[in-house]
């Protein structure tokens, strides 16, 4: 294919974004342009979807430009891994703008914008072949997602957004030394010549380390996830989804396609590292999300304790392992923002996020009440949703590898349950104390068509995960062939 498919698919959004600053200030042309523009950006992607070949490992479109004198290439690459995550990133995008109808009521044009120039850098974090384009993208999409907490946010929104600016910047700063060193090293920053050069086993230690700095903070990991509470607490509903649906994704992500191809020894040298911090993640945060009282506060933590259980699968380096990992982090993508949505959805009524303010939905809201048992049953990993089939394969992975480990994750399933199902009772069947929500209205029909589209594919990929598992599964069992014979070799 000569046309230059994934060139376009990251720039639409950002032409799109362009498009509305220069046109005349009316929110509803603002809405329908960026609307119109995700949804053939989403539309764009699922043709690249289709036209991927998932019998191949070899990445496909490839696209690749000199830039600065030779010494870096615009190169970009999608393969059966990277393609489902750019997927979910244009499926989430319109679902966000649509949810902006009913939450965003100042500045909404510049909001779009903000939205759309986010989209473009989360679709090239996908795409990169070239660690400093990589770089750059992963980067830039702090400067958006800065402007939406710190301007459309709460009443700390200032600090939430500078702490949440300041944790993930402070942590890529490493991991641009280490791709200054990969340089030195190879003398290129092509991933894909890089992975043929291999790295000298002498620096992959510090190297690994360097660029886990800055993965453990965007995914993130115990200990530097306290940003994360704060960024959700004070985020709009439209930043919260992304935030979760998407952004702790590139972390995963990262750790596949960097960490273990590019630091093979040691990956495996820093094994029961990722496997302690995952363990503690997930009982933790599980833990203090028992206590909390906010339901963003809630549901924030319990995504820092699904992060766990990625990095855990994905630290196997079994088949079952990594696989359940990429499942996981696309149906939490799915379930997490269903979630905020839905906590969007009476705030936007009551302006109160505490669980306390709740009570008695099922009598009021009776379509709301069943969407989020649904989704809070997803989230605590129900069969059936899609929630379960992730946690089942890393679990399977990590009994294989280390039956401490497996058996600490299980009992981080049972208070998965415990706190969700804790949420569900107070909020949906618990006792209305608050007269004002006998007033309440039920979901409207924009928020049944953001609600109903995420939870129909939570059940079918519950049910039918075989589009999924088809497409990343021969990318799979190529990266864990490859280090195998990094690992032997050396």
């Amino acid at each position: 294919m000569n046309f230059p498919i994934l060139s376009t698919l990251i720039f639409l959004p950002l032409l799109s974004s362009v498009f509305i600053f220069l046109s005349k200030d009316k929110t509803s042309n603002s809405i329908y342009i960026s609307l119109f523009s995700s949804i053939a950006t989403f539309l764009l992607s699922l043709f690249l979807w289709h036209s991927l070949d998932v019998n191949s490992a070899e990445f496909q479109f490839v696209e690749e430009k000199s830039w600065i004198n030779n010494y870096i290439k615009f190169k970009l690459g999608v393969d059966g891994i990277s393609i489902l995550f750019i997927v979910l990133t244009t499926f989430i995008t319109p679902i966000c703008i649509i949810s902006c109808i009913n939450s965003v009521k100042t500045r909404v044009k510049e909001f779009l914008i903000a939205i759309l120039i986010l989209e473009t850098f989360m679709i090239g974090v996908f795409c990169s072949l070239d660690l400093v384009i990589f770089y750059l993208f992963f980067e830039a999409g702090l400067i958006p997602m800065f402007l939406i907490i710190g301007v459309w946010g709460g009443p700390r929104r200032v600090y939430s957004a500078f702490k949440f600016f300041l944790f993930t910047l402070l942590g890529s700063v490493l991991m641009l030394v280490a791709i200054i060193v990969i340089y030195w090293l190879t003398g290129t920053t092509d991933i894909t010549e890089i992975y043929e050069i291999k790295i000298p086993k002498e620096y992959q230690n510090i190297l690994w380390l360097a660029f886990l700095s800055s993965f453990a903070v965007k995914m993130p990991m115990w200990p530097v996830h306290t940003w994360l509470p704060d960024a959700h607490v004070e985020a709009p509903t439209a930043g919260s989804v992304i935030l979760a649906a998407i952004l702790l994704k590139m972390a995963g992500y990262g750790f596949l396609r960097f960490s273990i191809p590019m630091f093979p020894i040691a990956s495996e040298f820093f094994t029961p590292l990722i496997y302690s911090l995952s363990i503690i993640a997930i009982i933790y945060t599980s833990l203090v999300a028992l206590m909390q009282e906010d339901m963003k506060k809630l549901i924030a933590y319990s995504s820092v304790a699904h992060m766990g259980y990625v990095t855990l699968g994905i630290f196997t380096l079994t088949k079952q392992g990594i696989e359940g990992s990429i499942y996981q982090m696309i149906s939490h993508g799915l379930i997490s923002a269903a979630l905020f949505l839905c906590v969007g959805v009476v705030y936007d009524r009551l302006h109160s996020r505490m669980i306390s303010s709740y009570g008695g939905l099922v009598s009021y809201l009776p379509k709301y009440s069943f969407l989020f048992i649904l989704f809070a049953l997803a989230a605590l990993g129900l069969p059936g949703t899609s929630g379960f089939l992730g946690e089942f394969l890393v679990l399977t992975g990590a009994f294989q590898k280390s039956y401490l480990a497996a058996m600490l994750a299980t009992f981080g399933v049972i208070l998965g349950a415990a706190y969700m199902l804790w949420l569900t009772k107070r909020v949906i069947f618990g006792t209305t104390n608050n007269v004002e929500i006998e007033n309440l209205r039920d979901v409207n029909k924009s928020e049944i068509i953001m609600l109903a589209t995420l939870a129909f594919f939570i059940v079918f990929f519950g049910f039918y995960p075989f589009p999924l598992m088809e497409t990343f599964s021969v990318s799979v069992n190529s990266l864990i062939d490859n280090y195998q014979i990094a690992l032997i070799s050396n």
